[in-house]
């Protein structure tokens, strides 16, 4: 029974441990606050990853690491580099393979579908932090000092995921308000299930083959916001959704009250018109296919995630 260490407890982080412990393997699922699924093979740590000795001695023996934490997300650029500084020494430290859900944020604005080729073109301070990360992971692994391989995925859907639509749009219309929605409402993007990013991350993990590159997860065809969000109401039996685009001018100016929203003004790219990411490669070495759309959204509807913890605001 080979040790695993997941660190994060949010919904890839839950979806990955429960996916190892179901194939038998012993989890050690490490968070701050020690939370994460109720399973016999799955030890809850709490614990603070940044810590590099006291990672190192959590994942002491473990053959993967797997990265699958989320700082606050106004937080970035001060959470992400010490946490991704830990998980390389503890990587180093250990021998354990480092494998890290990731996202398509470092490619910047970019004409036609993404694919694992197209250089990174950081467009802003979260996305240069992803991009670094990325760098640093893959200078040790040339230098023969770790494994690693980055795992990429679109925006999430499925049980517990958090992002715009699962935070700010579905809980609007599915109580029959109305929602405005900083988006192209009809353009054409991706959506990865949290399951399947969990089964690409181990099926990368366990081939040394996938080590050293990143792998866009298998996602779904595009489909537009309008689609999704539909789609959604009709699973959960709910009235036709209405929805409304908001312009730009109105997330800027909310953004000067709400460090969460101000926060979306980097990423207003990948909403305002088609954002498609190509999972030809993935899909093709590791033979997964996408779980369908409906039972992705299923999940969504019926298992929402928590609302994050809001910053506090200045006085």
């Amino acid at each position: 029974m080979a040790l695993q260490v997941v660190v994060g407890a949010g919904a890839v982080g839950v979806a990955t441990a429960r996916l190892l412990a179901a194939r038998g393997d012993q989890v050690r699922l490490v968070s701050r606050r020690g939370t994460g699924p109720e399973h016999p093979s799955v030890e809850r740590v709490g614990a603070d990853a940044t810590d590099s000795a006291a990672l190192a001695r959590i994942a002491h023996g473990a053959v993967a690491l797997y990265n699958c934490a989320a700082p606050p997300y106004h937080r970035w650029t001060l959470d992400w580099p010490p946490l991704a500084n830990a998980l390389l020494d503890t990587a180093e430290a250990t021998g354990a393979v480092l494998v890290s859900a990731g996202n398509l944020y470092l490619y910047g604005p970019v004409d036609g579908p993404l694919t694992e080729d197209v250089p990174a073109r950081p467009a802003g301070p979260k996305a240069r932090v992803r991009a670094r990360m990325w760098q640093d992971a893959l200078a040790r692994h040339e230098a023969g000092r770790i494994r690693t391989a980055d795992v990429r995925a679109s925006d999430h859907i499925g049980a517990g995921s958090q992002s715009m639509l699962t935070l700010a749009v579905l809980p609007r219309v599915l109580a029959g308000r109305r929602a405005s929605v900083p988006a192209d409402l009809d353009a054409p993007r991706t959506w990865t299930a949290v399951g399947d990013v969990a089964r690409t991350l181990v099926a990368v993990a366990d081939d040394e083959h996938a080590w050293g590159r990143a792998w866009h997860v298998p996602s779904v065809p595009p489909l537009s916001v309008r689609e999704v969000v539909t789609r959604s109401c009709a699973l959960a039996d709910a009235p036709p959704p209405r929805l409304s685009t908001m312009p730009g001018f109105v997330l800027w100016l909310g953004g000067f009250a709400d460090p969460l929203v101000r926060e979306l003004r980097e990423t207003q790219y990948q909403f305002r018109g088609p954002f498609i990411m190509d999972s030809t490669a993935a899909v093709a070495a590791l033979g997964i296919t996408a779980t369908p759309i409906d039972e992705s959204l299923a999940e969504t509807v019926s298992r929402p995630a928590t609302e994050p913890a809001r910053p506090a605001r200045r006085r």
